[in-house]
């Protein structure tokens, strides 16, 4: 998605005009994490990487833009003008998109002269943490229900067209089946999943007659909504509609249910299509669902093959944010780090190493020095080398794949939605003593130093 250079904050450009005309623009190395995970997440699955590659790739400003830039009144026609051929020029190396992550480990480090590095933060931030929130919210809707078909019903209540369409990407990710966006299709592949509104059914005289209508278009591919007026009469009408479709070849798939109690309506809508000879009839469920209520109707035994969850996962309403940062972590060659109270940094270019035990289940990570030999398998991959990627990232539907065999082998403890005991993410001692050397060098008192020190400091 195209996206303009001015989509940012004010203080990019502020700060690049003063690093302009003091000639910074040393290396300046940049590092993507989330300081702590939110309550009742166990875990976070990295989403957004292709979004920010073709950002990277596309990064200018147009004449235009430069043009406005210039008559704004805000800043120097000299530094305007050097932006005329600013483009990224850096690299990148990142966590495959799917991968599970914990608090303080980086996700996407950029290495890229200091004005390219600073431009782009807000970017970068808005797209990794809205993607990596969802795709974490969609994999714990999966959790509850793994052998559900589970479809992105949000687009209608997302926050904007944008955010509509990247939450079906990133549920896909997650582990969706699908989504009702058809955009998502276009641009990745994502399956597509529809019924229909209660409009259709209100602008027939009968709701039989806007199920005959609408089978009788889609043939092999017809799912009924049956709550506009009465679920329980609707079923009744659909045992009726069915053999008389049969007889023209045409056989009913499902019926959605989108309000009431789901559950009880549910078991009552089962029984009338079973006993009218409707056992390969399945239900479909929509309506207020997340996690929790999926996680309830799986654990009660509703008869429910499928379901479309909406503004609650496209939200991510019970934690609608990330705390999560893009700091320096070098500049010029010296080791940076920030030392505010409850956000401290880990200082330098780091890597993480994971671990896995005899059966393939992650035991623990390691966050040390990108120089460091760690034991585990190394998560942060090169992504971009002088500005263009190194080679070809996955399709969407192979990062899906990946996603879900990594939810495989994280402890059985994080399975579950409640609060799980916290993930090992152990802290090297070459950066322990990093940190320290940079608290030297820039007069950090001993508060911060103690900070150092305390393998969980937050970040």
């Amino acid at each position: 998605m195209a996206i303009s250079a001015l989509l940012t904050d004010l203080y990019q450009l502020t700060m690049l005009q003063v690093y302009f005309e003091r000639g910074m623009n040393e290396k300046a190395v940049f590092e993507f994490f989330v300081r702590r995970l939110p309550e009742q997440r166990n875990f976070l699955i990295a989403g957004g990487l292709e979004q920010v590659v073709e950002y990277l790739e596309d990064l200018h400003f147009s004449s235009d833009e430069l043009d406005w830039l210039a008559d704004c009144g805000r800043f120097h026609r000299r530094f305007v003008g050097s932006l005329a051929g600013l483009h990224f020029t850096g690299g990148v190396d990142a966590m495959p998109e799917g991968t599970p992550f914990f608090a303080d480990e980086p996700i996407l480090r950029v290495v890229a002269p200091l004005r390219e590095a600073q431009l782009i933060e807000t970017r970068l931030v808005n797209l990794l943490q809205f993607q990596s929130m969802i795709a974490a919210k969609a994999a714990r809707v999966r959790l509850a229900a793994p052998g559900s078909l589970l479809v992105d019903f949000g687009l209608r209540r997302a926050h904007g067209a944008e955010a509509g369409l990247l939450s079906a990407r990133a549920s896909y990710l997650g582990g969706f089946d699908g989504t009702a966006t058809v955009e998502a299709g276009l641009r990745w592949g994502v399956p597509l999943f529809g019924t229909m509104a209660h409009s259709f059914v209100q602008t027939h005289a009968s709701e039989n007659a806007a199920f005959a209508d609408f089978a009788r278009s889609f043939p092999l591919a017809n799912t009924l909504l049956i709550d506009t007026y009465d679920s329980e009469a609707a079923a009744h009408g659909v045992v009726a509609l069915a053999r008389q479709l049969a007889a023209e070849g045409i056989a009913i798939q499902g019926v959605r249910i989108d309000s009431g109690n789901l559950g009880e309506q549910a078991r009552r809508v089962r029984a009338i299509l079973d006993s009218g000879g409707l056992s390969g009839v399945r239900i479909f469920a929509s309506g207020n669902l997340d996690e929790y209520a999926v996680q309830a109707l799986v654990a009660g035994g509703a008869p429910i093959y499928g379901f479309g969850v909406g503004t609650r996962m496209n939200t991510s309403a019970d934690q609608p944010y990330l705390d999560c940062a893009y700091k320096l972590q070098e500049y010029a060659g010296l080791p940076c780090r920030k030392r505010s109270a409850g956000k401290a940094t880990w200082p330098g270019r780091k890597q993480v190493w994971r671990s896995y035990d005899s059966r393939g289940r992650m035991f623990g990570d390691r966050l040390g020095l990108l120089a460091e030999a760690c034991p585990g398998t190394p998560l942060l991959q090169p992504v971009m080398r002088g500005g263009r990627r190194v080679a070809h990232l996955p399709t969407l539907s192979a990062s899906r794949a990946y996603a879900q065999a990594q939810l495989l082998t994280l402890p059985s403890g994080m399975w579950h939605l409640g609060p799980a005991e916290l993930y090992p993410v152990e802290v090297s001692a070459a950066l322990r003593q990093l940190a320290e050397e940079v608290d030297r060098r820039t007069g950090a008192g001993g508060q911060a130093s103690a900070a150092a020190t305390d393998s969980r400091a937050p970040a």
